[in-house]
């Protein structure tokens, strides 16, 4: 077993380079474990959820144009946390799925958490799976500045879609990859 302190790097000092409503960036001025210095570009982040719904053995994908990437891509409904929500980041979860699809649960599988960028960015992602949705008679407003397309499909069509790039981030990417696991373990 390795000894995590012998890889630690100590900050040595921090610089904050922005503040945003969603994210902070900083520069740190580290010592390395070998005793010289280096620099670290960091995003700290809040975190973010999200939820892999199943219905009659088909995915319930939301559909939208991620300004970051300039396109539209599909992804399975997620949002990011608001301070204080990690405590309780599925009820987090199930006010987006609610939000963006209609559909809620009372029946949640916790999912293992995942970072996507450890190298520079703290932001972790919480992920549950249900597939005892329902659909709520009078759901929550979508946010006013989502535009979002509700798809259900198939998981061979989803694998299709992910080869084509109209899936591509890794929240999604991993929900269907447990969802696939899922199916063949016949659960």
């Amino acid at each position: 077993m390795y000894d995590s302190k012998k890889f630690e790097e100590k900050t040595l000092k921090r610089e904050n380079i922005f503040e945003g409503k969603i994210f902070q960036v900083v520069r740190d001025e580290i010592a390395q474990p070998d005793g010289k210095t280096g620099f670290r570009e960091l995003v700290f982040h809040n975190g973010g959820v999200g939820i892999v719904p199943i219905i009659d053995d088909k995915i319930l994908l939301v559909g939208q144009y991620r300004k970051a990437l300039e396109r539209f891509i599909y992804e399975i409904p997620a949002g990011k946390l608001e301070p204080g929500e990690n405590a309780d980041p599925a009820t987090a979860g199930l006010r987006e799925l609610e939000e963006e699809t209609g559909y809620s649960t009372d029946e949640l599988v916790e999912l293992p958490v995942f970072y996507g960028t450890a190298g520079f960015s703290s932001e972790k992602t919480y992920l549950y799976y249900s597939d005892k949705l329902s659909k709520v008679e009078k759901p929550r407003p979508k946010d006013d500045d989502e535009f979002l397309e509700v798809i259900q499909v198939s998981l061979d069509e989803a694998k299709s879609m992910l080869e084509r790039g109209e899936i591509a981030d890794a929240k999604t990417i991993i929900a269907l990859q447990y969802w696939e696991i899922q199916r063949l373990k016949g659960a």
